[in-house]
């Protein structure tokens, strides 16, 4: 049932997204991972100890929060039963994928730049990337608000409904415990270069189906957009994903900039610092503009559309 699992809880997630007013109420599943992963930095992480400790309890760390919370899932989905606990997990699995809320926000960039400016715009971009907004001009904060759209599009929707499809409730929540992890202590600061190593690892690993599958979604959803190319997607994913610094998230970002006629990631700053990066769609335009990220948001909309039928047509065959 976990393919059904799956599809259901992309439906659910696209027509109702996770109430505000519940948020505010309870909190989101992922902010409960996020609280026991600080928990487990602040106990775990000493700066005194060796690097190689530091590692090791970040595998350690690593361990305890993919137990606890994909050992939640298991024992929740193993309470389910009938079309009721269906629901009830797939109401869940919803909680764990972000269509909607990743299309608002990079479309509330779009708006800022159009209504008030390029300093609406970077405030707007910081909500989304981690790069400093307030070294972007108009064309730097499209292209940082797109590839934050093809990022997360593996990332936030097509990897957690993979995982819901092939392991149920557990396995996509264990799969949005490790992306978590990675967002919170994979990156290579001096306090977590060797306690989020494993983290960072293990999320490479498991969004490597994900990323392949969401540029192939972005090159099939350029048939149907008016002015995107599905060759020069395929031509760029091909020529250019293999050589961006991350093993997934060059994917999607070729194949959104071949897609849209665009060069993005290349040289970006991050914390004050340079990060020399390949370009994605070598050759395409850099001077992106809002209307850049409105056709990039009908792309990623059409993609996700697809994922959808394909979610319904794999449920279809397995059910």
């Amino acid at each position: 049932m976990s393919a059904l699992i799956a599809f259901l809880a992309l439906l659910v997630e696209l027509t109702i997204g996770y109430p505000e007013r519940l948020y505010r109420l309870i909190g989101h599943p992922v902010t409960w991972i996020g609280r026991l992963i600080a928990a487990l930095d602040e106990w775990l992480n000493r700066e005194e100890d060796a690097p190689a400790r530091r590692r090791l309890m970040g595998i350690a760390g690593l361990g305890i929060t993919l137990a606890v919370a994909g050992g939640a899932a298991f024992v929740l989905q193993g309470f389910l039963d009938g079309w009721a606990g269906l629901l009830a997990a797939a109401l869940a699995g919803s909680t764990l994928i972000a269509q909607r809320s990743l299309g608002s926000h990079v479309a509330a960039v779009a708006a800022a730049l159009e209504n008030d400016g390029v300093e609406a715009g970077r405030k707007a971009v910081s909500q989304i990337v981690g790069r400093d907004p307030q070294s972007l001009d108009e064309a730097g904060i499209a292209r940082a608000a797109i590839e934050s759209l093809a990022e997360n599009a593996s990332d936030g929707v097509v990897a957690p409904v993979f995982w819901l499809a092939v392991g149920g409730l557990p396995g996509g929540t264990v799969y949005k415990a490790v992306n978590t992890a990675d967002s919170m202590i994979g990156h290579r600061t001096p306090r977590h270069a060797d306690f989020g190593w494993a983290a960072a690892r293990f999320d490479d690993l498991v969004n490597l189906p994900a990323s392949r599958l969401t540029a192939l979604l972005f090159t099939v959803a350029a048939f149907f957009v008016p002015g995107a190319s599905p060759s020069a997607a395929w031509r760029a994913v091909w020529r250019d994903a293999s050589r961006h610094r991350s093993p997934n998230a060059g994917w999607p970002e070729a194949a959104m900039a071949g897609a849209l006629g665009l060069a993005l990631a290349g040289p970006r700053r991050y914390g004050g610092i340079l990060i020399d990066d390949a370009l994605m769609g070598e050759g395409g335009r850099r001077d992106a503009n809002a209307s850049d990220i409105r056709r990039a948001l009908r792309l990623y909309w059409t993609a996700d559309l697809l994922l959808v039928v394909l979610a319904a047509a794999t449920a279809a065959l397995l059910v």
